[in-house]
Parts: C-alpha cells; structure tokens; sequence
C-alpha cells in the first residue's frame, strides 16, 4: 500500500495529468482531476464518469438527457435543452443567443493584450471559434453553433459563466 501512496505523491507533484501502471496480476490508474473535465456536460455528469469510467459505455450521459427533455417539456430543466433550437427553427425571431456549454471564465481575446475574437457587428460562421471559457486551469474554444452577425455581447470579459450562459447575441 505504501508503493500506491508514493505514486499517488508522485503523479500530484509533477506535470502527470495520468498514469497507467498495468503489472502481471494487477492495473492501477490514478488520474488528477484535469484528466477528467474535458467533456463539457453539466457539472454532475463528469463526475460520475470519473467515479465510474468502466459504466460509462453502457450508460452514456447523453441518453438520459435526451429522454428526460421529451418527456418532461415542462420543467426547468428541459427548458434549456430545447432553447438552442427553438430560434432557428421561430422565423418570427432572426435572433438568437449562444450559450455556454459549461461553466468557467468567459475570455473575449485569445491571450493578454491580443483584439478580441469576435466584436459586435462581425460576421461568423458556424464552427468559428468566437471566445474562450477557462475551466480547471484549460482553455477551451467555443465556436458559433450558428452562423450570423453579433449584435451584442452579453457575457462579460473576465468574469465567470455558468452553463447555458448567454455570451452573445447573433442575427441571422
């Protein structure tokens, strides 16, 4: 028990993100917490992927979503899921938002000092990468999940987003 606790020691003081020891009789995993945010789901999800990788095959975290939004349109829950494609398909409203797939610190600019990604009146397509949104210490790209011109800027930079955070608005 002592050697697991001097690897656990070892992965938290060095850059080790990961490490895999498989032995004959044996396979041990120890992973920090950064290995484990990288899919962007509400902040209960990832963690019960990481206490339970091994299920998560059989049980992935987007079917229960999915059958939660059709059967209970009426809760709150349900309400965001369905918001992101209401306004494309509304040709009442050319106006839509786009949202914050998670929660974290919302950057208009790629780095310190560099113009910001996207300002209002820019045109974007969708897939350009228009913002950052830093989460446990990783920067991650949002990208337009539609295409248009923003017309307004409703996050505010430096300043923490949660999930499904409106960061602009966009005309279509």
């Amino acid at each position: 028990m002592s050697d697991v606790a001097n690897l656990v020691k070892l992965v938290d003081s060095r850059d080790i993100i990961e490490l895999e020891l498989k032995h004959s009789d044996y396979e041990i995993v120890i992973k920090k917490k950064e290995a484990l945010t990288p899919p962007p789901a509400p902040s209960s999800l990832p963690q019960s992927q990481a206490i339970y990788p091994t299920h998560a095959p059989s049980l992935p975290p987007p079917q229960p979503l999915q059958a939660v939004a059709p059967s209970a349109p009426a809760t709150t829950p349900a309400q965001p899921s369905p918001a992101p494609s209401v306004p494309p398909i509304s040709p009442a409203s050319d106006k839509s938002k786009i949202l914050s797939p998670m929660a974290g610190t919302f950057y208009r600019c790629p780095a310190p000092g560099e113009p910001p990604m996207v300002k209002v009146g820019d045109k974007v397509q969708k897939g350009q990468v228009i913002c950052i949104v830093e989460a446990m210490k990783l920067m991650n790209e949002i990208e337009a999940d539609q295409s248009g011109t923003i017309t307004e800027i409703l996050a505010e930079d430096g300043k923490p987003v949660s999930v499904d955070t409106p960061l602009f608005s966009i005309k279509q």
